[in-house]
């Protein structure tokens, strides 16, 4: 006989829950849905840096409206404790709201509360606020384990404490100091993959905004070292920084223009490079995308292909300019404060729309006034979209010619003549030697693993990259060979390779070149290559240099002992000083015979072969620039400087 608590219990196991009931639908209070759905607001949650960010725009708002020329941000990496100081206004001290909470405590615990909401010309920030949404204050509160905020106004002060997003207690009281507010909090671990913050991303942001607001000095105090952040010309010396050597304009286009509560601030010029760089602000806030970029990208080529047409600098019968050729090269700043911007999340990094007039109005004239004041430069422009052009149709022709146009099956690939290729159908395990000659290649395809390692021989130096067209580029026989044995398609809008790590047909390559100062040039020549025409190959482990021993020694039990280098020769020297030995000088690949190759270069147990690595892209860019670039001058600076570092043993 079935009991009543039975029944009971047979009727929740047979219980659809799928079904809504009264007890499926709830409520959550904003602390309980921020925490529950932290990256609703935060975007990424890999670090706790946006607490930062949204504590510094605070205080950065302040700064523009006319308050404060500070800014200290205080770390202990011990604690994971941070502190945001400003010295502007502060707030409103023991300031009673109807819902009994002061303005303080408010502006750090009630969601969607700001004195930013006002878009009129009136309001204290005129609409054109980085912090705009009224939340930022609230997710240091809400996410953090502890929260306190000490504000300073008129010789008065206020001090509030939070505890897991939950108001504690208040202080208040009397104090001679000076206005501003305090903000020191300590993420919660359970919000973030790492509850520190990106200390290199917050100082790439102090290093853009010093730029952009040039009276503002930043702080950063970090374990008590301090470092701090400011620029004397503004966004010019963000591009100074930025580009290098690589500017080929003598006169950049910058304007700094305001307008009742608009400003727009812009510098452009162009590079050598073959991308282009758009670095963007609204309202002191980097974006990454949006109709702010497209908008200012359209002017510009509206004007400059209208330039070009009155100048005769395009013929009759010239299409005229895309905005794909004008990119090439261009290297763009700027920050643009309007108001009512509307982005598309609480991050703040794709704008959907703003106020264009001021922008407008800067391309318009002051944009076309530099080009008419500037001849020489906009040519530069121009001929350079002209050759990008150029470029793009020989990239074109080259990504027709990868491919054998007559063969039936058109996965085939017309692979190079002098390339001996491995068999092996696994190309992950595949690696390619590059070599310096005919006479290095022969040895290393006589006792090479057939199943997987290829070889293709070099004639010689082959042609810098950074110093020719793209056309001349493809058309370079050794350059072409290279690009049809890796495997990658090449992009035809811009004539770079298109990383594809299934369409990689080795998954390491060698450059494997004589122990001399020739075969050293021809290594940096291919390693610029390699970076101009796919820089993921080396940023992602593909490439490696093989580095073949200098010495060889022959000693008394007729042995062969392989010596790397001259320092490790003048070891051996004292180690063995009381045997006698045989030494020879391997200056090149060629000069070992196959066995040798087989064992310094081809088995991975014995050789010696160095895997490329990139820890600073930007870094390692600048260097190939200087070394391998057009201008001789930073090249010649370059290695003045560094002349002492350079120690050679002669025996």
């Amino acid at each position: 006989m079935t009991t009543e608590r039975n029944r009971v219990l047979m009727a929740e196991e047979n219980k659809d829950t799928r079904l809504y009931t009264e007890d499926s639908i709830i409520s959550l209070s904003p602390l309980e849905f921020t925490r529950l759905r932290p990256s609703t607001y935060l975007g990424s949650n890999e670090y706790s840096t946006q607490l930062v960010k949204e504590c510094f725009a605070n205080a950065l708002d302040e700064h523009n409206i006319g308050h404060g020329n500070k800014i200290i941000l205080t770390i202990d990496t011990k604690l994971n404790k941070y502190s945001l100081q400003d010295f502007g206004q502060g707030f409103p001290i023991n300031s009673i709201r109807d819902d009994n909470k002061t303005v303080l405590e408010a502006a750090f615990s009630v969601l969607n509360t700001s004195g930013k909401y006002d878009d009129s010309k009136e309001g204290v920030y005129s609409g054109s606020s980085l912090g705009v949404n009224g939340i930022g204050s609230k997710l240091i509160t809400f996410l953090s384990l502890e929260t306190e905020v000490l504000t300073y106004n008129n010789n008065e002060f206020e001090h509030i404490w939070f505890k897991d997003g939950i108001f504690e207690k208040r202080e208040l009281g009397k104090l001679e100091h000076e206005s501003g507010t305090l903000v020191t909090w300590i993420p919660d671990p359970q919000f973030f993959q790492n509850a520190q913050a990106n200390i290199n991303e917050i100082k790439k942001l102090f290093e853009d905004i010093s730029a952009l607001c040039p009276k503002l000095t930043i702080d950063l105090i970090i374990d008590n070292k301090k470092e701090s952040f400011h620029t004397k010309k503004g966004i010019q010396d963000f591009v100074d920084k930025k580009i290098g050597h690589k500017e080929i304009l003598s006169n950049r286009f910058f304007c700094r223009k305001e307008l009742d509560n608009l400003l727009f601030d812009i510098c452009m010029t162009y590079t050598s490079d073959y991308s282009d760089n758009v670095t963007a602000y609204v309202n002191y806030g980097l974006t990454e995308s949006g109709v702010h970029i497209a908008s200012i990208k359209f002017g510009l080529t509206r004007q400059l292909n209208k330039y070009a047409m009155d100048k005769g600098l395009l013929k009759k019968n010239e299409d005229v300019l895309n905005q794909t050729e004008l990119n090439e090269g261009l290297f763009l700043v700027f920050n643009l404060k309007a108001t009512n911007v509307k982005y598309d999340s609480q991050t703040k990094t794709r704008v959907v729309d703003f106020d264009r007039s001021l922008m407008n109005s800067v391309v318009n004239n002051e944009f076309v006034d530099w080009l008419n004041n500037n001849p020489k430069d906009a040519k530069t422009i121009v001929d350079k979209a002209l050759t990008a052009r150029k470029a793009r149709e020989a990239a074109q022709k080259a990504k027709d010619g990868i491919r054998n146009a007559g063969a039936k099956n058109k996965k085939f690939i017309s692979l190079p003549t002098k390339l001996v290729d491995a068999y092996s159908k696994n190309r992950g395990e595949c690696e390619l030697f590059i070599t310096e000659g005919d006479s290095a290649a022969s040895g290393i395809i006589s006792k090479r693993n057939g199943k997987t390692q290829a070889v293709f021989p070099i004639r010689g130096k082959i042609l810098s990259c950074r110093k020719a067209t793209m056309d001349k580029i493809y058309s370079n026989q050794e350059i072409s060979n290279i690009v049809k044995a890796i495997g990658l398609d090449i992009n035809k809008s811009n004539g770079k390779l298109i990383y594809d790590k299934k369409k990689l047909r080795y998954n390491n390559i060698i450059i494997a070149t004589d122990a001399d100062s020739d075969g050293f040039d021809i290594r940096l020549l291919l390693i610029n290559m390699f970076w101009w025409l796919c820089p993921e190959l080396i940023i992602e482990g593909h490439l490696s240099i093989a580095l073949p021993p200098l010495y060889r020694i022959t000693n008394n039990k007729n042995e062969y002992i392989y010596i790397q280098n001259d320092k490790e020769l003048s070891e051996y020297k004292k180690k063995h000083k009381n045997e006698t030995f045989l030494l020879n000088r391997n200056k090149g690949l060629g000069e070992q015979d196959p066995s040798e190759l087989a064992y310094c270069l081809l088995r991975p147990e014995t050789r010696n072969v160095q895997n490329l690595t990139v820890s600073d892209v930007e870094k390692c860019d600048e260097l190939l620039e200087i070394m391998m670039g057009q201008k001789v001058e930073p090249r010649r600076e370059y290695l003045l400087k560094h002349i002492n570092e350079v120690s050679i043993d002669i025996e």
